[in-house]
């Protein structure tokens, strides 16, 4: 029964080397007509995103991400100029650093969005004639910077500095651009003359970089944001300055975009991903969706998938305002090599997800050696994704099917598109707001408050006399659990602070030297 399914349920765009193949998810017969009426909404909540109504109604805001590889669609003449000038600019700004040779490395500062997309498109797409290596600092650990200034250690003077964040008050990214300018100093290289930022204009960032006299700076613009940023100066000024082919990357998107705009559920790749992920999930993300890119260069991907459809889709509330609890646990690594560690659960175990395997049909660009008489590495691991798909369906594990010719700017493009639009699609079958985050902003209210925590009982403890976490929380009328980890934490990096363990934590004291 496979092949007249396969057939019926298999689409593919031959000018793009592009397929998807749906067959081996299950769904009723009468399902997508029973999803009429949903999926007519969802092209015009579409149609209407992409003329410019407010499609973030939390921060009445327009989401203009498609603008960017087509500026043509973009609303007003104003917004259209803007794109073009920030991509000219971004274009010659690359060739001046190529042409002058003396910047061979690129450290891009950011988080989340602002290094998530960034870092999958290098990975994917660098060489070794890459016209600048590119190093990544996304957190705020500081083991996690010092690794990467041991790389850059002797290399401050030809290393060109891109900070990345739209408000500038991003603590993960100040941190890292703090910690850089003291690398920087005690590098004694000068750090604004090889310093760029990414930024709102107007924000902390920007200010500070004009204050401080940096070599430049790129806009984001706020009807973008972190996670459909990549086609942006977000994405396009580190990949530039990498050597990668900005204008392929961008026309590779447009031409999905092209092919999804279209309002025909049939032939609308993007709009058959969001009906199969509302299929398996039963509307409520019950199933987890599992990425499984066959080649080694698409191995951040599903890194990258995972914070474009967790931010976007795990929402507490719906667009009316009801309690939804909705979302699509994503994970994957690349395969085979996930063969040898988590296929085995995924075919006996516990059945709580989907597989989207992504194949890339081209093995190695150039001669490949037979590892066995007519043979070749590229022929197993192809044997392997169908091997490993036909073992998935004969256990009644789904899975979709993602094809593309080879890995190059035009087919990187091609994927974050189709999966931009499927998110914004799907959004559009369960009603929710696909395009702000509350948890984020939860989260950071709720470390601030711990850094506050923090400052108030190093005053608090005093020299000598050993305290206990309940005595100080009682002290500051602060949480007594959230007061104990704090005291911990100062106690491991401070030599002024002494942690004395007891028999249970509740005994521990703390003293200040």
């Amino acid at each position: 029964m496979n092949w007249p399914r396969f057939n019926q349920h298999f689409l593919r765009y031959p000018d793009l080397g592009f397929s998807l193949d749906i067959s081996r998810m299950t769904f009723a017969d009468d399902y997508f007509a029973s999803m009429e009426g949903q999926v007519a909404a969802a092209f015009t909540a579409m149609k209407e995103l992409e003329a410019g109504e407010i499609a973030n109604p939390d921060e009445n805001r327009m989401v203009g991400h498609y603008w960017l590889r087509d500026v043509d669609i973009a609303p007003d003449a104003t917004l259209k100029q803007e794109i073009l000038t920030t991509l000219k600019s971004i274009r010659a700004f690359a060739s001046e650093i190529h042409a002058a040779g003396k910047l061979t490395q690129v450290l891009v500062v950011g988080i989340g969005g602002s290094a998530l997309g960034p870092q999958f498109v290098a990975d994917a797409l660098g060489s070794s004639h890459d016209k600048a290596e590119i190093f990544f600092l996304d957190n705020t650990d500081p083991d996690g910077f010092d690794r990467v200034f041991a790389q850059l250690a002797g290399r401050a003077a030809s290393t060109l500095v891109v900070v990345i964040s739209k408000s500038g008050g991003t603590k993960e990214t100040r941190n890292g651009m703090l910690e850089t300018e003291a690398f920087f100093a005690k590098q004694d290289v000068p750090f604004a003359p090889n310093a760029v930022a990414v930024t709102g204009v107007g924000s902390e960032l920007d200010k500070y970089a004009v204050k401080n006299g940096w070599l430049k700076r790129f806009p984001m613009f706020d009807w973008i944001g972190g996670r459909t940023s990549v086609m942006s100066a977000v994405g396009l000024v580190p990949a530039a300055l990498q050597g990668i082919n900005i204008d392929e990357f961008l026309a590779g998107a447009a031409a999905m975009d092209r092919k999804t705009r279209v309002p025909k559920r049939e032939t609308n790749a993007a709009m058959q991903l969001a009906l199969m992920w509302y299929a398996v999930g039963e509307g409520r993300g019950k199933k987890d969706m599992v990425v499984l890119p066959y080649k080694d260069r698409l191995m951040l991907f599903s890194k990258y998938l995972q914070q474009l459809l967790m931010e976007s889709l795990g929402k507490e509330k719906d667009l009316a305002g009801n309690i939804v609890h909705q979302g699509i646990a994503v994970y994957g690594n690349k395969g085979s090599t996930d063969q040898h560690a988590y296929v085995q659960q995924l075919r006996d175990g516990v059945n709580n997800f989907f597989a989207t395997f992504i194949e890339v049909r081209e093995a190695r660009t150039g001669h490949s050696m037979e590892v066995e008489p007519g043979v070749f590495s590229g022929d197993y691991l192809q044997g392997f994704l169908r091997g490993t798909r036909t073992a998935l369906s004969d256990s009644d594990r789904q899975s979709i099917t993602i094809s593309i010719p080879a890995v190059t700017p035009y087919t990187v493009g091609v994927l974050i598109a189709l999966y931009e639009r499927a998110v914004g699609f799907y959004a559009s079958l369960i009603n929710i707001n696909a395009y702000h985050q509350p948890g984020v902003e939860a989260g950071k209210k709720a470390a601030t408050a711990v850094l506050d925590l923090q400052q108030k009982l190093v005053s608090a403890l005093r020299f000598g006399m050993p305290t206990t976490a309940e005595t100080l929380a009682a002290e500051l009328g602060a949480d007594i659990e959230s007061t104990y980890h704090a005291l911990v934490h100062l106690a491991a990096n401070r030599s002024d602070i002494s942690h004395h363990l007891a028999e249970s934590p509740e005994s521990d004291t703390f003293t200040k030297a």
